[in-house]
């Protein structure tokens, strides 16, 4: 078994204002999205809970958190294993990206600031300097779509879509590893963001949800070489 989990979750910050239980299970879902947790790594109590400087009450209660919303599942006694999602569960979660990311880009274009265009073509130079760093290119690329959903003013979307997001972790590699998605996906992000700056919702949202599509097919590619 792996042993990343060891290096990259870190202790619990006592003062952000939140439950020990949630703060424990905020850090989680952060080490999921980061990578840190994987599908197939196994989750103990008394290892997180000693890397997080907790007891393991919180642990355990974050620990049900992630099984009652599927995100683990238990490993014949010892503990607890990161999902593995199938091809039809990958199909469903990337229809609902497909609509969710569409509708934020179309609000984006209905009322995003110059500040918030500026930021996007920011962030689209930036991921076009990192062709060789997968892993950076996906924290640019998640950067990018956030940045949309602020711009779409709408706090019920942006909780759907970080939940979302939570899901899409435990797909494990980025689509940037599949050769020549780095490129046609920057050429994406430059249509939708000039259809942002243009205030066209209808192109906004056809673009975005295109972009969507075509992630799906590169995930589908990887999950044939698994």
């Amino acid at each position: 078994m792996s042993k990343r989990p060891a290096k990259a979750i870190g202790s619990i910050e006592r003062n952000g204002g939140l439950a020990l239980g949630e703060a424990v299970f905020r850090s989680l879902c952060d080490a999921l999205q980061a990578g840190t947790y994987r599908a197939g790594d196994r989750l103990r109590e008394e290892e997180v809970a000693q890397r997080l400087k907790v007891s393991r009450t919180p642990v355990r209660e974050a620990f049900g958190r992630l099984a009652a919303r599927g995100f683990v599942e238990p490993a014949g006694g010892r503990g607890l294993i990161v999902r593995n999602l199938d091809t039809g569960e990958v199909l469903e979660l990337y229809a609902m990206r497909e609509i969710l990311e569409g509708a934020a880009a179309r609000l984006a274009a209905e009322h995003a600031s110059r500040p918030e265009i500026d930021a996007l073509r920011d962030l689209d130079e930036a991921f076009d300097t990192r062709h060789a760093d997968a892993a950076e290119m996906a924290r640019l690329n998640r950067a990018f779509h956030e940045t949309i959903v602020r711009a779409a003013r709408n706090r019920y979307l942006d909780n759907a879509l970080r939940e979302l997001q939570d899901w899409i972790s435990l797909l494990g590699a980025t689509t940037f590893s599949v050769a020549d998605r780095p490129s046609s996906s920057r050429k994406e992000h430059q249509g939708i963001v000039n259809a942002i700056a243009a205030h066209d919702p209808d192109k906004a949202e056809k673009l975005a949800r295109a972009h969507i599509r075509e992630a799906l097919r590169c995930r589908l590619k990887l999950l044939q070489k698994q």
